[in-house]
């Protein structure tokens, strides 16, 4: 299940990025599982990774690259997460940044790995170096379709975006793919994205880019509340586009680049929510009128977590004693109950600390009946907004979790 439109749009290729997906036969025959980008000499490359302490060998081996030297080449695989694999899983880590190093005939340490899929196992050594050169004798400028597919796990669907803007009269252009659609609640990115421009950029500003934006996209969704060990979300500058070099916070170009990258990541972001695993539901959890960004995200991301709440939704129940439950139980500081209000769309349900005077059950159905809800809840004690999206809780979610292994 998933909600939405479910065909991927255009995506364009960035010039100084080539990438393949071949299929290694990790976990399935016959799948697409090994994915390689290729990155311009001239490009720069930041990263965000997931806090979860149980970080997966390939994620404690990226940051430590990325520190060393200039990425060259990303590796990912799917179908095995090489997490909670103990001194195996980095020699494994290892192992596959120098074999791309030595066809690509760059420094280990030039490679970041990335792998996605199941927690425990041993990565299967001899299927995935054996797939290496049949990745480096494909790679392609028009290979970003194929590789959005290529990262997938339990998604139903694979995940891009392209933007294209001007500044005077030269153009630039953003692309990315992320993947995930279980175990979502990133506390940094989302399980994995990678976005490239070819807008000529700093390094120290396209870390505060990246960090930035993905604090307000990937960071603001949950499909379960569960943060994966793989999370890791990569942004890419090759330096291609014609237009001005980004030099400065202050500069034009920075706003304008700022704001056309958060909104594709955002897109990004609400693609795997829209197919988060079993969902029927694509929810915006909106707090208006906030002490702080703190008191807004607690209050947001306890509705948003509420089994009672998501599984009503999935019921498409207007059962709103389950969010003002929720709303209560939020570890923020006292609120005046009987300034708060809580809208399901535009029909308010609760004012004063209880049931609106104008409320209906039939209105409230009319709008748990659609695919598309936002639940907002005003404070009425501050200036803070924010907003979460997350999905329903459905039968499907449980057996595909229930049979993920099998």
């Amino acid at each position: 299940m998933a909600t939405g439109n479910p065909n991927l749009s255009p995506l364009t290729p960035i010039s100084g990025v080539r990438i393949s997906t071949i299929s290694a036969g990790i976990k399935t025959p016959g799948r697409d599982d090994l994915v390689v980008f290729e990155i311009s000499e001239k490009s720069h490359v930041a990263g965000v990774f997931t806090k979860n302490r149980f970080c997966a060998a390939p994620v404690t081996l990226s940051k430590k690259h990325l520190a060393e030297a200039k990425a060259r080449y990303l590796v990912i695989n799917t179908g095995n997460a090489n997490a909670g694999t103990g001194e195996q899983g980095m020699l494994d880590a290892v192992s596959t940044c120098e074999s791309l190093a030595v066809l690509m005939g760059v420094d280990a340490n030039q490679v970041l790995p990335f792998s996605t899929g199941v927690i425990g196992e041993n990565l299967p050594m001899d299927r995935l170096l054996a797939g290496l050169p049949n990745a480096e004798s494909n790679l392609t400028e028009d290979g970003w379709v194929k590789a959005a597919s290529g990262i997938m796990t339990t998604d139903t669907r694979p995940k891009g975006a392209s933007v294209t803007f001007e500044y005077q009269g030269k153009p630039i252009t953003i692309t990315g793919i992320s993947k995930g659609a279980g175990m979502i609640k990133p506390n940094m990115a989302t399980m994995l994205g990678f976005v490239a421009t070819d807008a000529s950029i700093s390094p120290e500003l396209l870390q505060g880019l990246l960090s930035e934006t993905a604090t307000k996209s990937f960071n603001r969704i949950t499909v379960d509340s569960d943060t994966s060990t793989n999370d890791s979300c990569i942004l890419i500058a090759t330096g291609e586009s014609e237009a001005a070099p980004i030099e400065s916070e202050e500069s034009e170009l920075y706003g304008i680049f700022k704001t056309e990258l958060k909104a594709l990541m955002i897109d990004l972001a609400q693609a795997i929510i829209r197919d988060g695993e079993g969902a029927t539901k694509f929810v915006s959890v909106q707090v208006d009128s906030a002490v702080s960004e703190e008191e807004a995200l607690e209050v947001a991301y306890t509705v948003a977590h509420s089994p009672l709440v998501k599984t009503a939704l999935f019921a498409c129940d207007p059962n709103w004693g389950r969010i003002l439950a929720a709303v209560g139980r939020a570890n923020i500081a006292e609120f005046d109950l009987t300034q708060l209000a809580i809208y399901l769309d535009d029909v308010c349900i609760v004012e004063k600390g209880c049931r609106a005077q104008s409320y209906t059950e039939a209105a409230g159905q009319d709008v748990m009946n659609r695919e598309d809800i936002t639940i907002r809840i005003d404070m009425a004690s501050g200036s803070d907004s924010e907003t979460v999206w997350t999905s329903d809780l459905s039968h499907d979610y449980v057996t595909i979790n229930a049979e993920y292994r099998t």
